[in-house]
């Protein structure tokens, strides 16, 4: 049996009174007048039952949240607020024209105008009813029907043909099986004075629900099944409000089955790995290592000694530190210098060839993050004790970085007091971004070992949706579609059960069953583009809390150019508006396609607002995202294609460390490094053609970058 239909009133105004609408709908589904909405009605007159639900203006979230369980959403406009002397579209608002783009991200189901609040005069009536079809057609699908609600008859006239007609909703939400919480109520463990079962009763929709399975609860996270009591459901042959309160009720609801899961069959609530320290999974080196290492070198580092050539090791060992003033400069007599470092000897020509070996990007580990402007900004606006001038001098910064990038992409300084071959140890050179290979095995962060990954991941959402449909032949421990139940989530946070007590007062508590092995982390990557309405910057790693389908968590992406024919993908530092970009994220597997809306928080009290829409392309820990940097140096002299350049290095042992890495000039010009001159990073450059003196030369470095691991997954864990 079909479970009743939800109504969701919306109101494109502030000023539309959707209590009158709603009370006028509810007395012609029960024939008695009251101000009660029940969880569910049934109408022996028009033969159905619906749920009806007031959107409340101005909570988008709350909004939002209706729209995804909505089997048909109708929109009331008045012409209270039309003016003919108004250039702008009097029917609308600007949230309700945001929220609009909101429901068409989700996917929007059926839906409906009903207008309100006409002229009695038959005239005025028509030509107000036509002028705003004419202002509100563009906002909504073409099979989108306009109706006037103002008298009985007309509602009478909606409700005959909403009965007859067959709802569509959005393809997502039929891959999954969920319901709408009617009530929320938790039961304490006796087992655990942090943990509580949380129990949810409504109607269950879209497919059948296993008690093996694993649910996820919107903003509160994922977790298994204790039981599902399958109840007699309250709407069923009743005919008045009277009749239905009197009827068992929903607290006392009769159980007429109950399931429990089978812990062989029973899908294991696994969401990070467990990595093996003894596998040496991964390359990257944590913390404690890297500061053990800064130790060692130090104690041992060796002052470094001018000795004559054909001094062995054994013969350096005796010579005492200030001894170097007896031995002449090898480049002053002719001879070939030998430098001594760290216990090892060898000439400075080899030192200078071993020095150019970038594919040793981790060769400075002690400045790892020393580029990682991201964590500094981010850390600085999550700090405390922060005045309103800091909080506003760090969002200026941002402002201006935003435009700078956009202004000179990827350009950066060198700097003055840390050498370029440590401050940009863990780049390299790559001849061509599109051609040349790069290992995604290699140099992998230690979050990595915390995620999964899969050797054909579409095969395996095949399987996932196979096995999805393999329950619906399954009766034996699993519900049907309309079922009134009840079901107990085991293990769920005390903390995160009254806080969903409280929501479901204010929008509705979703509860939804997740495929096989969607409850695992793994990396996923978004089309993503910036919301219209949304001004300020977007920058990588800053804390963004997503909604993909009915799931909700909290995120750190990075944006990359969504380049097709290519397997690695330039980083972009802001999400730029006007077009498309991907975002990569840590997050819990999900599969097919699934729409995105992205939030960012305002601050610790403020209402999170729309920062970007998309939706899911893909699971691929393998995706190559590389940050492009560009160093960049201006001609001194110039003679022909040869030119002496200074300012892209401060020292000669940098020019030495890249020279192997190609130059090029904004005016098209390719050369390489030749030699360094002096001691301040001047260095001679060849080109292939004339170098203009107005032109400068560049170096285009590049290193693999990842998300950022958030510190909690949903938001309610924090509640």
């Amino acid at each position: 049996m079909c479970p009743p239909r939800v109504v969701v009133l919306f109101g494109l105004l502030a000023s539309v009174n959707l209590n009158s609408l709603e009370e006028d709908i509810l007395t012609l589904l029960t024939g008695e007048r009251n101000g009660v909405n029940f969880p569910a009605v049934a109408s022996s007159d028009y033969k159905m039952r619906a749920t009806v639900l007031k959107a409340p203006h101005g909570d988008l979230l709350a909004c939002m949240e209706m729209a995804k369980i909505a089997d048909l959403i109708v929109f009331v406009a008045s012409p209270n607020g039309f003016s003919e002397e108004s250039d702008s579209n009097c029917f609308i608002d600007s949230f309700g024209s945001q929220c609009l783009s909101v429901f068409r991200t989700l996917g929007l189901p059926s839906t409906v105008v009903l207008i309100r609040d006409l002229p009695d005069d038959l005239k005025g009536k028509n030509e107000l009813k036509k002028m705003c079809m004419s202002e509100l057609a563009s906002e909504f699908p073409e099979d989108c029907k306009f109706y006037p609600a103002d008298k009985k008859d007309e509602l009478h006239k909606f409700l005959s043909l909403f009965k007859e007609q067959r709802l569509k909703v959005p393809h997502w939400r039929n891959q999954r099986p969920y319901l709408m919480a009617q009530k929320v109520d938790f039961v304490a463990d006796g087992c655990s004075s942090e943990h509580c079962t949380l129990v949810l009763t409504g109607y269950l929709r879209a497919c059948r629900l296993s008690v093996n399975q694993l649910v996820h609860v919107t903003g509160a996270g994922d977790f298994q099944l204790h039981k599902i009591e399958l109840l007699k459901d309250p709407c069923l042959n009743v005919r008045k409000v009277g009749d239905f309160m009197d009827s068992e009720g929903i607290n006392d609801a009769q159980v007429l089955r109950c399931l429990t899961p089978d812990p062989m069959k029973q899908d294991s609530l696994v969401i990070e790995n467990i990595p093996d320290v003894l596998a040496g999974e991964q390359t990257w080196p944590t913390e404690a290592e890297m500061a053990e290492a800064d130790k060692y070198e130090e104690e041992m580092r060796v002052k470094k000694k001018r000795l004559p050539k054909g001094t062995s090791e054994y013969q350096a060992a005796w010579i005492i530190d200030d001894s170097d003033d007896d031995y002449p400069d090898s480049d002053e007599d002719g001879g070939d210098g030998m430098v001594v470092e760290d216990g090892e000897a060898c000439s400075s020509d080899q030192k200078a060839e071993n020095g150019f070996e970038l594919d040793e990007d981790q060769a400075s580990l002690n400045l790892r993050d020393s580029d990682e402007e991201t964590d500094l900004d981010s850390s600085m606006m999550e700090g405390e004790n922060l005045t309103k001038e800091q909080i506003e001098a760090q969002i200026r910064k941002i402002k201006e970085a935003h435009a700078e990038d956009e202004e000179f992409p990827d350009e950066v300084d060198t700097p003055l007091d840390v050498p370029a071959r440590k401050r940009f140890s863990k780049y390299r050179g790559v001849k061509s971004i599109r051609t040349s290979s790069w290992d995604p095995k290699e140099s992998l962060p230690p979050e990595y070992s915390r995620i999964f990954a899969f050797d054909n991941f579409s095969r395996t959402q095949k399987h996932a949706l196979a096995k999805s449909l393999g329950m619906e032949q399954d009766t034996t421990d699993s519900v049907p579609v309309g079922s009134y139940i009840r079901v107990y989530i085991k293990e769920v946070s005390v903390i995160v059960g009254s806080t969903l007590c409280k929501l479901v007062k204010t929008m509705p508590i979703i509860c939804s069953g997740l495929l096989q092995h969607e409850s695992k982390i793994s990396v996923l990557h978004f089309s993503i583009r910036k919301h219209d309405t949304y001004t300020a910057p977007i920058k990588a790693k800053e804390e963004l809390l997503f909604h993909v389908g009915f799931r909700k968590f909290i995120s750190r992406p990075i944006f990359s150019a969504d380049s097709i024919n290519a397997n690695k993908h330039k980083m972009e530092r802001f999400l730029h508006a006007g077009r498309f970009s991907i975002a990569s994220i840590y997050a819990p597997i999900s599969f097919s396609s699934l729409p995105l809306i992205a939030f960012k928080s305002q601050g610790e009290d403020a209402i999170p607002t729309v920062a970007a829409v998309g939706s899911l392309r893909g699971v691929d820990p393998d995706r190559i995202v590389l940050k492009k940097i560009i160093l960049t140096g201006y001609p001194q002299r110039v003679s022909k294609s040869k030119a002496t350049v200074r300012y892209m290095f401060h020292n000669p042992e940098d020019v030495r460390w890249f020279k192997p890495v190609e130059v090029w000039t904004k005016c098209g010009r390719r050369g390489r490094i030749k030699e360094p001159v002096g001691t301040h990073g001047a260095m001679k450059c060849i080109l292939n053609g004339v170098l203009q003196q107005h032109d400068p030369v560049c170096m285009s470095l590049f290193k693999r970058t990842y998300p950022k691991w958030p510190q909690q997954w949903f938001p309610l864990q924090g509640a």
